[in-house]
């Protein structure tokens, strides 16, 4: 269990901290090791037995200590939804499951985050609120691309759009006209655009053909085919590489598009690719009808297609593991009809995301290295914070995760901090508990309790 020695009560503010473990995962390899902090930073990784003189030491014992891990794609849904998400919740779900970076999607909040206005309120609304470091995706949306530039200078890391409709009116999926607008802009910007990747018309023609009942999961699965994944990333690479821009696939379900995707990523080193702890814990043939927590979009696919991403993840084809917690009200999921035609699409997920993907990944041979690779490392690159976050390394911030590889438990919703807690996982053995949390040297959650305070700030690309 892990120990605070030298009679703190907490970690310091700003003072002199060192987390030890026999299992700190670095860039250079897992081993026992002693991670100085000042002022939130890291200063140094010495040797596990080094003698720290009047320094508070928290000790993880046989615990891994990773590095904080970097979600960067997260629906907080505040202004505006804030019954569905908000900032507070958000955050402290985050802190439990050792989450210490939102970058937080520009919908569906009410205004959506498409202008400087908006990001503005945005950052107003999370004020006091933070538990874990939060930073913005701006968004493009037909008749925008003049705030591109001035959301890129206010500070938002990049740009997400959808290809299909959002589900939400505030935010409009963009068509290849509004594409050719944008991208050369997002180009000039170096910023990077995350798109949906789905193609509104293959959509269209095969909910024509729908004639399940609604409560069918192989109903909502017919109805966001494959082929709708593959032309949507066909269209987007292709417009994309005219300009040159930087492209992020994100929530990729399908591995229809994998053999191409590889073969791009070799000739372009703008492609990045994400997909999401559902897509590879879950399998189509497993989904009850009626069963509609599990729906999102894209869907939850076959186990040989989840088999086949899992591949990918191991040979680097994608990049990196985020959890597109997307939340709602129950009622929004239509429980008691179990019509997965109407509810709402949306995996409640962000304070399980570590062990649902170290469950699935050490079944697999995969090390806790790899699971640092796919929900730290590569996630801080996407979002250009890899000199400060997603390593254990000197001059990083010290967000830091102690994490018990090999407990077993079952995910009891009631022990969730989300603001609701209808999840897909409820009832699932999971092995993977994290004991502890700090944020820039800040001990903000161990064993179930939080601080006495909020620690998160608002990061703004560029100027931190």
């Amino acid at each position: 269990m892990p120990v605070l020695s030298n009679g703190s009560a907490g970690s310091p503010a700003s003072g002199d901290l060192v987390v030890r473990g026999r299992r700190v995962l670095t860039p250079e390899g897992e081993r026992a090791a002693s991670i100085h902090i000042r002022h939130g930073v890291i200063t140094k990784v010495s040797d596990f037995d080094e003698r720290f003189g009047d320094h508070v030491v928290f000790d993880a014992g046989d615990c891994s200590v990773m590095p904080g891990l970097v979600d960067t794609h997260v629906h907080i849904n505040e202004p505006g939804r804030t019954e569905w998400e908000g900032f507070w919740t958000a955050t402290q779900a985050a802190a439990a499951g050792g989450v210490t970076t939102l970058i937080e999607m520009p919908l569906n909040s009410i205004p959506a985050t498409t202008t400087v206005a908006a990001y503005r309120e945005k950052i107003a609304a999370a004020a006091g609120k933070l538990w874990v470091d939060v930073g913005f995706w701006g968004g493009v949306v037909p008749g925008n691309a003049h705030e591109l530039r001035p959301l890129w200078d206010a500070g938002v890391f990049g740009f997400k759009c959808f290809l299909a409709p959002s589900g939400v009116d505030e935010f409009a999926h963009v068509t290849e006209s509004d594409l050719r607008l944008a991208l050369p802009e997002l180009a000039a910007l170096g910023a990077p655009v995350l798109a949906h990747a789905e193609w509104p018309a293959e959509l269209e023609a095969a909910q024509r053909e729908i004639s399940q009942p609604p409560n069918k999961y192989a109903t909502w699965l017919a109805s966001r085919p494959r082929s709708a994944e593959d032309l949507a990333i066909t269209v987007l690479l292709d417009l994309s590489q005219r300009v040159d821009a930087r492209v992020h696939i994100v929530h990729l379900s399908s591995s229809n598009p994998l053999i191409m995707l590889t073969r791009t990523k070799s000739q372009r080193a703008n492609v990045t690719i994400e997909t999401c702890p559902h897509y590879l814990t879950f399998a189509s043939e497993d989904i009850a009808d009626g069963a509609t927590q599990f729906k999102c979009a894209p869907p939850i696919r076959e186990r040989e297609n989840r088999e086949q991403l899992w591949g990918a993840l191991g040979a680097g084809t994608i990049d990196l593991i985020a959890s597109d917690h997307s939340p709602c009200p129950p009622a929004m999921k239509l429980r008691a009809e179990g019509d997965f035609m109407r509810a709402w699409g949306g995996i409640a997920s962000l304070q399980i995301i570590l062990p649902a993907v170290w469950t699935e990944a050490r079944s697999r041979g995969y090390a806790l290295s790899h699971v640092v690779r796919w929900m730290c490392a590569g996630p801080a690159r996407l979002a250009g914070l890899q000199n400060r976050k997603g390593a254990i390394a000197v001059g990083r911030d010290a967000d830091l995760v102690v994490f018990n590889p090999d407990q077993k438990f079952r995910v009891d919703p009631e022990h969730l901090y989300h603001r609701h807690k209808l999840t897909p996982y409820a009832g699932r053995e999971l092995t993977g508990v994290v004991e502890a949390t700090f944020v820039r040297g800040q001990k903000v959650f161990e064993r179930g309790h939080f601080a006495a305070a909020p620690a998160g700030r608002v990061l703004h690309r560029g100027k931190e």
